[in-house]
């Protein structure tokens, strides 16, 4: 769907910190051990630059970046603040229903992915949703630490430094 198509709208700036500073704890649905995923990336900069308890969630793997791997959301050792999802679109209302299953509050759909019905219907049974957002991103900007290409610069200024 286009852009100008979309008529869901999901958190605010103001939401999103606000969902950000309350978590605790965050699951990476669709976790992946290859450097090359964005949720690797993603599962890095969670480790290493925040103090959020980091979940792994991926069948197919037994360790992601150190890590035990969960096969499911129901097998976590407790229940997510955010469960920040890598999946494809269609896969997003199964996920949204093992959310609702296992309780957690929030579910946060990946930069590049939408499915508006899910959205809709993840808030019709009380989840916060934000979608189309990369919580490294968000996090980083809130935060002081974003690059134009999203890398933390370690920079306060924004002008360029002379070569």
């Amino acid at each position: 769907m286009l852009k100008s198509q979309r008529t869901w709208e999901g958190p605010d700036a103001k939401a999103r910190l606000k969902i950000l500073r309350a978590a605790k704890s965050i699951a990476i649905v669709g976790a992946s051990a290859n450097p090359a995923r964005s949720s690797y990336f993603v599962g890095t900069y969670l480790k290493q630059s925040t103090d959020y308890r980091v979940y792994f969630v991926n069948p197919n793997a037994d360790t992601i970046l150190g890590e035990k791997a969960y096969p499911s959301l129901a097998s976590l050792p407790e229940v997510p603040d955010i469960v920040d999802v890598f999946r494809r679109a269609s896969d997003i209302p199964a996920v949204i229903d093992e959310v609702l299953a296992i309780g957690a509050p929030t579910i946060w759909v990946q930069l590049g992915i939408w499915n508006q019905e899910a959205a809709e219907y993840g808030e019709s049974k009380g989840l916060t949703v934000a979608m189309d957002r990369c919580i490294k991103i968000e996090h980083a900007r809130f935060h002081g630490g974003l690059h134009l290409l999203g890398f933390d610069t370690g920079q306060i200024t924004a002008r360029k430094a002379i070569r």
